[in-house]
């Protein structure tokens, strides 16, 4: 059974940072295609970005690019999302979700495409 964990979440001013973290338990951390999603309220969930299995792959939404930076550590079985300059159209909970093989060659923006998803962590951004 795949169980993915999200922590990090929080209250920040406009301006501030944050990082998220996401563990996964089972499954094999090392071959999926890791994304993060968000959903403000009222709003559908929509992608933020996604990494390939080594790393050598990365998209990101246009409305993060620049400001947030997805990594992961195969080792620990975790993916993180930092997020900078962070702007209160950025509050939502996010959520990270695992995937299969991934080629890397296009964006994995469908969450149809992934297989797994944690229970999310609230981000709230003040202004």
């Amino acid at each position: 059974q795949v169980q993915l964990v999200e922590s990090g979440g929080g209250l920040v001013q406009a301006g501030g940072s944050l990082r998220l973290s996401c563990t996964v338990s089972g499954g094999s951390f090392s071959s999926y295609a890791m994304g993060w999603f968000r959903q403000a309220p009222g709003k559908e969930r929509e992608f933020v970005a996604v990494i390939k299995w080594n790393s050598d792959s990365i998209y990101y939404a246009d409305s993060v690019k620049g400001r947030f930076t997805i990594s992961r550590d195969n080792v620990k079985k975790t993916v993180y999302l930092r997020m900078d300059s962070l702007k209160p159209e950025d509050t939502a909970v996010y959520y990270c979700a695992a995937g299969g093989y991934w080629k890397g060659t296009y964006p994995l923006e469908s969450q149809d495409e992934y297989d797994y998803w944690g229970q999310g962590t609230q981000v709230t951004v003040s202004s």
